[in-house]
């Protein structure tokens, strides 16, 4: 049996699965857990899996950095420690990736039907991939090209310095100082917060009249789902501009990632944000700020850039890892 798991500050998915005589596999019990619903990921791991089963090795996506294979997992108080994990699991083959670098192998591992292609210029290169995400936080991820096949590095590249390029980004920077006076980070805005950020922002700056239908922070309702809701929809003058400032940082930290990657194999899109906001994605704002980098508007002009919609896609990469 194989034991993958998809471990997010959110939520957590398991999977065992049996391989077949032909090298294929079999899910045979899979779960999603909520992952603050459990003081340590031991707990989830003893809920599922069953009485005497036998697991041959076991990889799991972690929402955190992965150093010496230990986690201490960023939006949870889990430290998972891959050594102990083995003695648990009665297998010397344990590994723990980054979230982001799960996905960035799952995402190899996608028919072009779970894929959306958002740059019409875009032309297949082999090369170095990148992968961002945008969910309960930012993910950055590499795919490195060895000139054969590609190797998954991980980055926790969605800390990195917010970089603000119009005057009205200058005003959301000084905005943002206010709550994180120490770091303003990518992850503070290109996540589910974001959307709240921007929303408040936005109504600081009098740009239209607060949304009666946009619950207070202090609200039981996810303000967020809200906010991107009634913007994606265009319902609401003041949601629609959050979203649309939220689609145009988030094509510019991409245009930054390619990059800073050379990802001239292209960029894949993951996180829940991504699908849940696709016709604002999809309206040319996202790419055209992707390509907005001065004299490498001609490279990045020929990137694939394609969005995920498949949401097991770090699941996919923990199940393959074994495999490369």
């Amino acid at each position: 049996m194989i034991l993958a798991g998809d471990i997010g500050g959110t939520k957590t998915v398991l999977s065992i699965l049996s391989g077949d005589a032909d090298g294929s596999l079999t899910c045979v019990q899979e779960q999603t857990y909520s992952s603050r619903l459990f003081p340590e990921f031991d707990d989830i791991l003893t809920a599922f899996l069953p009485a005497g089963v036998n697991i041959k090795s076991a990889c799991f996506g972690v929402a955190g950095p992965v150093v010496n294979q230990r986690c201490q997992t960023t939006n949870l108080p889990w430290l998972l420690d891959a050594a102990a994990l083995k003695i648990k699991l009665g297998t010397a083959k344990v590994k723990l990736l980054n979230d982001l670098e799960a996905m960035a192998l799952g995402m190899l591992y996608l028919p072009e039907h779970d894929l959306v292609e958002l740059n019409p210029n875009a032309e297949t290169q082999e090369g170095n991939i990148a992968v961002i995400a945008a969910g309960t936080g930012l993910g950055e991820a590499i795919l490195y090209w060895d000139g054969n096949k590609h190797h998954p590095m991980a980055t926790e590249g969605g800390h990195s310095d917010f970089a603000a390029q119009n005057p009205r980004q200058d005003q959301l920077l000084a905005y943002l100082r206010k709550s994180y006076p120490d770091h303003v980070s990518y992850e503070r805005i290109l996540s589910g917060i974001g959307f709240s950020h921007l929303y408040d922002f936005l109504c600081e700056q009098g740009f239209a009249p607060p949304c009666p239908d946009v619950p207070d922070n202090n609200s039981d309702v996810d303000r967020n789902a809200v906010i991107s809701g009634l913007g994606v929809s265009g319902e609401d003058r003041l949601c629609a501009e959050a979203v649309r400032l939220f689609v145009e940082l988030y094509g510019a930290e991409t245009g930054n990632l390619a990059l800073k990657s050379l990802a001239i194999g292209g960029i894949f899109i993951g996180g829940g944000i991504g699908p849940k906001i696709l016709p604002a994605m999809q309206d040319g704002n996202f790419i055209q700020a992707f390509k907005a980098k001065g004299r490498f508007f001609s490279l990045l002009d020929k990137i694939p850039v394609k969005l995920s919609l498949n949401p097991r896609t770090p699941l996919i990469g923990a199940i393959n890892y074994f495999d490369l």
